[in-house]
């Protein structure tokens, strides 16, 4: 029988050590892990080298010892410098958004991160690729799809279940940020082309740069306390937000996915 063509195409593949760092803070601390007994994480378009997959099982291995992570690339090139590194734990296969799993794990993924990976197709390819993806999750499992720059200082995702999606976050590094809408440019592509006027994206940026900057003087004490007073104040003008002052110290905030969901 034929080997089915992975579905989707060839990414530039830049990674760098680290890059990830966020989101994989963020998957760690889902009750997803800790809850399932072996965890089967996937790292779909990994890039031109596996170091997120490795990265993002160490991270992970932290908080549950039985985690698997698969590092699924369309270009068998990179696949193959994948299985040079692989391990009881660590796995490497070709494939694409269809999301095919070594034989030996799970029938369905946990938890699917596919990061930097839809940037470069068009807006209306987005929900077709998610719903392709969203079929290989098991009955609990999530999907985090977004963006990061080359060096992981801003960041942003979209998290969603089986049937749809759920919240958005931001995650930026506080430290010398002049205002939060610079995440703008790593929008994931389901919103980047919806940041303007009228827009629900476009004012909940808006309102997160007016936060930011009317609690300057909190700076004073730590970009981390002006950060978590930011979003105090977001809370209390109504912005449905998920999540307390643990992950707000982060430099992290999310929102219910109706509060910035394309109109």
């Amino acid at each position: 029988m034929a080997t089915k063509k992975p579905i989707g195409t060839i990414t530039r593949g830049t990674t760098n050590p680290n890059r990830l760092r966020r989101i994989d803070r963020f998957i760690a601390a889902l009750p997803l892990l800790r809850q399932t007994a072996s965890p089967v994480v996937v790292d779909l378009g990994f890039g031109a080298s596996p170091i997120t997959a490795v990265e993002l099982l160490s991270r992970l291995s932290k908080v549950n010892p039985n985690t698997h992570v698969v590092g699924i690339e369309i270009d068998r090139e990179r696949v193959e410098r994948g299985l040079a590194v692989a391990t009881d734990n660590l796995h490497f296969t070709h494939g694409g958004f269809e999301t095919p799993l070594p034989k030996e794990l799970a029938s369905q993924a946990d938890l699917i991160r596919a990061f930097n990976v839809l940037r470069q197709y068009d807006e209306e390819e987005v929900a077709g690729a998610w719903a392709q993806m969203q079929a290989r999750l098991s009955p609990s499992g999530l999907l985090i799809e977004g963006t990061c720059d080359e060096i992981g200082r801003l960041s942003s995702w979209v998290t969603l279940d089986k049937n749809s999606p759920l919240s958005f976050t931001v995650s930026l590094r506080l430290l010398g940020l002049d205002l939060p809408s610079k995440v703008a440019e790593r929008l994931p592509k389901a919103l980047i082309h919806h940041n303007i006027a009228g827009e629900k994206i476009h004012d909940f940026l808006k309102a997160l740069d007016l936060a930011w900057q009317s609690n300057a003087g909190i700076g004073a004490f730590s970009p981390a306390q002006r950060w978590v007073s930011t979003c105090k104040q977001l809370a209390l003008a109504g912005w449905p937000l998920i999540g307390d002052k643990k992950r707000w110290r982060l430099g992290e905030v999310t929102v219910e996915w109706s509060a910035v969901a394309p109109d």
